[in-house]
C-alpha cells in the first residue's frame, strides 16, 4: 500500500496534507525517513512512525453504540443526525455503516463497521442472527401473548413472523418485556405487539448474536469492540 494511502486511510489528513507531513520528513519506516508519497509499504509487516510515534494500521473497525432515540440508523441524511455523526473523525475516516437498523426513537446495541463481508452474515435472512429487546408495553402483556409469539403473529401487511421469544418481566397497565426475534422487518417488535392489540412504548436492543450491550455506554457513547467481542462474531454459528 501507498505510504500516503495508508496515512491518509487513518486520519493524518488528507492526501496533500500527508505529502506534507512526508516532505517534513516526519515519517519512517523500519528508521528510514520516507519523502516520497508513491512508497510502498507493507502495514503488517513493516513499521512505520509519525513523529516518533508507532501507527498501527487496521483495514477493518468495530465499534459498538448505545444508540440514543432521535438519531437515525443510516450513514448520512439530509434532514436528521445520523449515528455516523456522532463518531470522532478518527473512527469516520474509516467510512463505517450501521450494520442493521434501530428505528429513529429506538435506543440500545448498535453495530458499526466498514466490514462488509460480516454485516452480510450477520444481516443474511438465512442465517436468523437472534436480536433481544426490552420494551415498555401500554398495556397487559399476558401468557396468551407469550403463546402467539411463540406461533409468529400476522403482521399489518399479512406477512407472517417467525416464532419469537416473548418473555414478561412486570406485567399490568404498563408492562415490561424482554423479546428475542430472528428476522429484521421494518418496525417489527412495535408491529409484532400491534398484532396483538398493544404498543410499544419504549424499546432498546440489548443484545446481536454473540454481542451484548456494554451497559456502561451512556446513549450516544460507543467504544471498539474488544478482541473477544470481534472474534466471536467472526465464529458466530446460529445454533
Amino acid at each position: 500500500m501507498r505510504i500516503d494511502k495508508m496515512l491518509a486511510n487513518l486520519g493524518f489528513g488528507s492526501r496533500k496534507e500527508v505529502k506534507k507531513l512526508l516532505k517534513d520528513g516526519a515519517v519512517k519506516v523500519n528508521d528510514r525517513v520516507i519523502k516520497d508519497a508513491k512508497e510502498h509499504v507493507d502495514p503488517e509487516k513493516d513499521t512505520v512512525t509519525l513523529h516518533g510515534e508507532a501507527v498501527e494500521y487496521k483495514e477493518f473497525i468495530y465499534l459498538m453504540m448505545n444508540k440514543p432515540p432521535g438519531v437515525i440508523s443510516a450513514t448520512e441524511d439530509n434532514h436528521d443526525q445520523t449515528v455516523i455523526d456522532l463518531l470522532e473523525m478518527e473512527d469516520a475516516v474509516f467510512s463505517p455503516f450501521p450494520v442493521g437498523r434501530l428505528d429513529k426513537d429506538t435506543e440500545g446495541l448498535l453495530l458499526i463497521t466498514n466490514d462488509g463481508q460480516l454485516s452480510h452474515r450477520l444481516l443474511s435472512p438465512k442465517k436468523h442472527v437472534p436480536k433481544t429487546y426490552f420494551a415498555v408495553i401500554d398495556q397487559e402483556v399476558t401468557e396468551e401473548d407469550v403463546e402467539a409469539f411463540k406461533h409468529g403473529v400476522v403482521l399489518d401487511d399479512g406477512y407472517e413472523t417467525k416464532p419469537g421469544e416473548l418473555k414478561i418481566l412486570k406485567s399490568g397497565t404498563r408492562s415490561d418485556i424482554e423479546l428475542t426475534i430472528t428476522e429484521g422487518k421494518f418496525h417489527q417488535v412495535k408491529r409484532m405487539f400491534e398484532a396483538v392489540g398493544k404498543r410499544v412504548v419504549y424499546l432498546k436492543r440489548l443484545t446481536m448474536g454473540p454481542l451484548e450491550l456494554d451497559e456502561s455506554l451512556e446513549l450516544g457513547e460507543y467504544r471498539e469492540l474488544t478482541d473477544e467481542e470481534i472474534e466471536s462474531l467472526m465464529e458466530y454459528e446460529v445454533k
